[in-house]
């Protein structure tokens, strides 16, 4: 105690109306079996939040444990992060950023917010955002799979055009050579309105599907992951160059986010281990970059100005 060179410890137990024979009591007893397993589960859970980079919260945090075979409930977890002042990254916002050309007749929308998908290559979204850097700005472009939330095409570059739109659809389609019939979504940006997208997904038997104007949550999954990916890097960092900004936006994608980020829609799996606990049951062609891996050619830290992916045929 920090006050026994000045008062006697007789005396302030007196005063805090306790006995001196319970407060030795007290200080020589060792500390209990929960004590010390709350310290061994405090270490864990810190060590769990590190692997994710600071950003899990409670929910993932006890996924992490259960699969290492450590059992706790919500409470205590979330009671012990709170005593250790450990918390994940909090939500965003959605951000627009592309714009509408009014002399193109967008797709119908043959989704109407409900973003469901039995299997595979069945409902895709797609969106782009910027990424900004002190040498300025570069652009990235996605087409997620709404059924395991994985990327399946992306495509960075330094202007916000439609070969950058077209890069990220030909990746998805060289990756995962889906059958006629994948329904594309995607707002009504005038990348997606142009004529070369949709004789691209024409061409390939993609039926484009767009959303109102205006409204984030006609396309809310793909806004959903712009904003993951904002407030789990973008706003966490401040990159120097283009090149180290794509760097870190394609490790984010391809080491992080298909391979190893958890999702409660998926019961808390990532899109790689959900894909791989039902390829039983539906045939998913291999991407080849399942381990964070690029296959051959790609380059994410060149300074030309589109379409770094695998297929911009």
């Amino acid at each position: 105690m920090t006050n026994q060179e000045t008062l006697p410890v007789r005396t302030m137990c007196k005063v805090l109306g306790v006995s001196a024979s319970g407060f030795y009591a007290w200080r020589d007893r060792p500390p209990s079996q929960r004590a010390v397993a709350n310290v061994v589960l405090t270490e864990q859970i810190r060590q769990a939040h590190a692997g994710s980079d600071g950003i899990y919260g409670m929910p993932r945090i006890r996924a992490e444990l259960r699969d290492l075979g450590i059992r706790a409930g919500r409470e205590r977890i979330g009671r012990l992060m709170r005593l250790a002042g450990i918390q994940g990254v909090t939500q965003r916002g959605f951000v627009v950023t592309t714009e509408r050309d009014h002399r193109q007749r967008p797709a119908p929308d043959l989704v109407n917010r409900k973003f469901v998908a039995a299997g595979p290559n069945q409902l895709w979204v797609a969106d782009a955002t910027y990424v900004p850097t002190w040498a300025g700005f570069i652009y990235l472009a996605i087409v997620l799979d709404v059924w395991s939330r994985r990327v399946v095409g992306w495509s960075i570059g330094e202007s916000l055009k439609t070969d950058l739109m077209l890069a990220a659809l030909n990746m998805a389609l060289e990756q995962r050579k889906p059958d006629d019939g994948v329904i594309h979504h995607s707002d009504q940006g005038s990348q997606y309105t142009s004529l070369a997208f949709g004789k691209r997904c024409q061409d390939m038997g993609v039926r484009p599907s767009m959303g109102s104007v205006g409204d984030a949550y006609d396309n809310a999954m793909a806004e959903a992951f712009f904003a993951n990916l904002e407030r789990e890097l973008i706003d966490r960092h401040s990159f120097t160059s283009k090149a180290e900004a794509r760097m870190a936006v394609f490790t984010w994608i391809e080491a992080w986010y298909n391979p190893r980020r958890r999702h409660s829609a998926l019961g808390q799996q990532s899109p790689v281990n959900f894909e791989r606990s039902q390829s039983h049951k539906m045939h998913i062609p291999a991407t080849g970059m399942e381990h964070g891996l690029p296959p051959a050619g790609v380059c994410v830290a060149s300074a030309t100005p589109a379409g770094d992916n695998p297929a911009q045929s």
